[in-house]
């Protein structure tokens, strides 16, 4: 598995009031990132929260962002707005449900499929959640077993 992109960002912007701004945190694409055993990756939304909790990172498919690009017509589609953090290839994200698995010398569980939600219609078009509600499209939730450092490449 190789790592092509980082996205963390420091707040939630999917929770907000109906019909309110969405991207209020925005995100961010660093060519690095520190993981911390139990809680996630440092500067992202969720390293604060409950400890072991099951989605301290969540893992993408880049072959998965190209199918959508093609279904929606979106060809320079972001991978940031489908905010997941870390965009991989060469590996069958679905495989490593309940698994232990390594990146780059960090240990993760693959702990459940990330389920799409509504933001995936709102900010990338219509359709789109039911499309990647299918074939796990929408990656992999895992918890950071040990302390570590990504890097993109």
């Amino acid at each position: 598995m190789k790592l092509l992109q980082i996205i963390i960002s420091p707040g939630h912007d999917y929770w907000v009031p109906k019909g309110g701004p969405a991207h209020q945190h925005g995100t961010q694409s660093p060519s690095e990132v520190d993981c911390v055993a139990g809680f996630g990756l440092v500067g992202d939304r969720y390293f604060h929260g409950k400890p072991n909790r099951k989605g301290q990172v969540t893992f993408f498919d880049y072959d998965v962002l190209q199918q959508i690009r093609e279904q929606f017509d979106l060809p320079q589609l972001p991978a940031s707005l489908l905010r997941r953090n870390l965009v991989v290839v060469g590996a069958d994200l679905s495989t490593l449900l309940g698994q232990q698995f390594e990146l780059q010398g960090v240990q993760f569980e693959g702990r459940q499929e990330c389920r799409p939600c509504g933001w995936m219609d709102r900010m990338i078009a219509p359709g789109a959640k039911s499309f990647m509600s299918q074939g796990f499209r929408g990656g992999l939730r895992a918890r950071v077993l040990t302390n570590g450092k990504l890097q993109v490449g």
